[in-house]
């Protein structure tokens, strides 16, 4: 692999082009992982975004924890009782139910 490079002012700059070009976009749980790891695990971190996998990995991160937490409070509101029927027959106390499953996933 032969590098090529550039004169910038009195500088050679190396001529790098990143092979990974995806914007990924990433959410709490991949912001999450990322800090964990930039604080825990440096070299790994480091490893990652050296190996240009670090975004991708993320963004897997963060679509697996969504789609568990999405999974979860669709648990935990059929176990509280929440359907469309008590949608239509109390809609107050549906919301509150709702919002209750909601908040005890995020917790977990």
């Amino acid at each position: 692999m032969e590098i090529t490079y550039h004169w910038e002012g009195d500088y050679l700059i190396p001529d790098l082009k990143l092979s990974d070009t995806i914007e990924y976009q990433i959410g709490k749980y991949g912001r999450m992982r990322k800090r964990f790891l930039e604080e825990n695990h440096r070299g790994i971190y480091s490893y990652m975004l050296l190996s240009e996998t670090l975004w991708k990995h993320l963004a897997e991160i963060d679509e697996e924890c969504n789609e568990m937490m999405d999974r979860l409070v669709r648990q935990m509101a059929k176990n509280e009782g929440v359907t469309e029927q008590l949608k239509s027959d109390d809609w107050l106390l549906w919301i509150q139910k709702k919002q209750t499953a909601s908040g005890a996933g995020r917790r977990k």
